[in-house]
């Protein structure tokens, strides 16, 4: 007997192939997925703390200005101000809470009832330190 084609077997390891890879393709997928939902929520807590910050220093800026004097705390931030001989005017400078390594730092120059501002960005608060513990292959 002399049999000629392709045999029950070799079908049998081409289906269990077929099913191992789309099997790894979906677990990629899956993991890909997780990993790009973590990424979002992380970005929507820090676009939301930003417009939370931002808002609230909209508020301490009301405050600064319809206030006889600057004090040294409103609605729970630290207020630091001076004396800019530069300019001239009062500086104020304080930081609102974004998440636990960002913050919006304010800086505002006040004279004569309105206010000019000089900074208004992200600042981080994470103290950053160089990693030089990885061996790296220099060429020589």
């Amino acid at each position: 007997m002399n049999k000629s084609g392709i045999g029950v077997g070799s079908a049998s390891i081409v289906l269990m192939f077929a099913i191992l890879c789309l099997t790894i393709f979906s677990l990629i997928t899956f993991v890909v997925a997780v990993n790009e939902k973590n990424l979002i929520d992380v970005k929507v807590d820090l676009v939301t703390g930003y417009y939370e910050a931002d808002a609230l220093a909209e508020y301490i800026l009301d405050d600064i200005l319809t206030a006889e004097t600057i004090p040294d705390s409103i609605r729970g931030v630290n207020i630091y101000s001076g004396w800019d001989n530069e300019r001239e005017v009062e500086t104020t400078y304080f930081f609102c809470h974004i998440s636990e390594i960002k913050a919006l730092y304010v800086n505002i120059a006040v004279k004569d009832g309105s206010f000019d501002i000089l900074s208004w960005r992200m600042y981080d608060t994470d103290d950053w330190e160089y990693d030089d513990s990885l061996n790296v292959w220099t060429g020589e």
